[in-house]
């Protein structure tokens, strides 16, 4: 793997989701030199595989797609896509050397026009793990969907089976198979953390291990729901029927020890809410019950959303499922504890099942080798002055944003990236060297 020679920004940014994004428009806007790093074929984050956006129900892609158009095209920002951070050093007077692993697309993007003809020879077809999760089916190569960025191809290796029918295909002649990896050396003054978040990663047998067919996590449910998902329409994956009647089961992947994540994931109870309240519209004759702890509905707006969706209908259940068991039909038996001063035990039949897992960060330890900043004892980046100046970590210079910090809705995600951005600004002129000081000096007020 080739190192090739250094470029120097004020600012390279580690995750180019919606709070990366956001920080890296605010800083070219300043007039600071940007570095946007993303591993994925396409910037967008999470937020570009959403359908709507709670509480005001509006277009996820709308709001996301600007956005990302704003960054790329954005004169004092440089996009990289397919690139990780492999060595992080501190060089002194506010400086750092940041090595990143470029990933090969095995496709020119100065060639590639993003015509998807490559994509329409490839006889190689394979389930989509990545934006559709594993709700659709996508060929080795071509535009990762509709609104990527950059609007270019990208071959995925690992499925490829080198039969050269897309590059005998490609007008431009951009596909190359002798493209390598390779490692680039940057500095800069400034790093950002943006690396946002997974979906907790084990199901919990308790729900079938992942091996229920018409159990699903709300991120497969929101591809469902999307109007740029490949489904076009709400269906059980175990036989493709309609569902009759759906069910949520809240903190199935957070506030539980056993799976370690004891604490409260904070967008679950609202992210389930606004996908009832878009299946009532889309499924009108199922019944759709929600059984959860607690209702976390602390944003703006989000009582009322929390209000609407009982006026439709929408079953709120206090309660705890403990398991889920597979009928020979393909239907689902939930076996609920119910709270409150006659909580009883039941058993109810479901025909699918949404699970509301929780969110754990991106940043995790094996990244933190490699930047050594401080974690909170929930694994996100710890902020040293988190009510006074959060996105301050235990590196002077070396920044945090979004849920690499811990868990946001999308409203705090961009308040977020827009805040790291003016500190950042204060930074790179001078300022906040004290705010990094593990004790800040005492001020005498007399």
């Amino acid at each position: 793997m080739n190192v090739n020679n250094k470029t120097d920004y004020d600012t390279i940014i580690v995750g180019a989701g919606i709070s990366g994004i956001q920080t890296a428009i605010d800083l070219g806007n300043y007039g600071f030199k940007v570095l946007l790093l993303e591993k994925s074929p396409s910037i967008g984050g999470t937020m570009i595989q959403l359908s709507k956006v709670f509480p005001t129900l509006d277009c996820a892609s709308c709001i996301t797609t600007p956005k990302m158009s704003a960054a790329f095209h954005h004169d004092n920002v440089d996009v990289r896509t397919l690139c990780t951070v492999s060595k992080f050093t501190e060089l002194g007077n506010d400086t750092f050397e940041v090595e990143v692993a470029q990933k090969s697309r095995y496709v020119h993007t100065d060639l590639c026009t993003g015509c998807n003809e490559c994509a329409d020879a490839c006889p190689v077809v394979a389930i989509d793990t990545g934006y559709d999760e594993k709700m659709a089916y996508k060929k080795s190569i071509g535009v990762p969907f509709a609104t990527a960025l950059p609007q270019k191809a990208y071959l995925d290796i690992d499925n490829c089976i080198l039969c050269g029918k897309c590059a005998n295909a490609c007008p431009t002649e951009a596909i190359d198979f002798g493209m390598r990896d390779e490692k680039i050396l940057f500095t800069t003054k400034s790093v950002v953390i943006a690396t946002g978040f997974y979906e907790t990663p084990t199901i919990s047998p308790r729900f079938g291990g992942g091996k229920i067919a018409n159990v699903i996590t709300g991120k497969q449910m929101e591809r469902l729901l999307a109007p740029t998902g490949a489904s076009q329409g709400v269906f059980r994956l175990g036989d493709g029927k309609n569902p009759w009647s759906i069910a949520y089961v809240q903190c199935a992947g957070s506030r539980d020890k056993t799976i370690g994540v004891p604490y409260c994931s904070s967008i679950c109870c609202m992210f389930a809410i606004k996908q009832a309240m878009l299946l009532a519209a889309a499924v009108p004759l199922a019944d759709i019950t929600i059984y959860y702890m607690d209702i976390r509905a602390f944003g703006k707006g989000h009582d009322e959303f929390y209000e609407t969706a009982k006026s439709m209908g929408i079953n709120f259940v206090k309660g705890k499922v403990a398991k889920i068991d597979e009928l020979e039909n393909g239907d689902l038996k939930f076996h609920v504890e119910t709270f409150g001063e006659y909580g009883e035990k039941t058993e109810v039949e479901h025909n699918l099942a949404v699970l509301s897992l929780g969110v754990v960060p991106q940043f995790d330890e094996a990244m933190r080798k490699i930047i050594p900043v401080a974690l909170n004892p929930d694994g996100f980046v710890k902020e040293i002055r988190l009510n006074s100046e959060p996105g301050l970590t235990t590196i002077p210079g070396v920044f945090a944003v979004g849920m690499a910090t811990g868990p946001k809705d999308i409203v705090d995600s961009i308040i977020s990236g827009s805040s790291i951005a003016s500190k950042i600004a204060v930074w790179l002129n001078g300022g906040l060297r004290d705010s990094f000081m593990e004790k800040l000096p005492m001020v005498n007020l007399l």
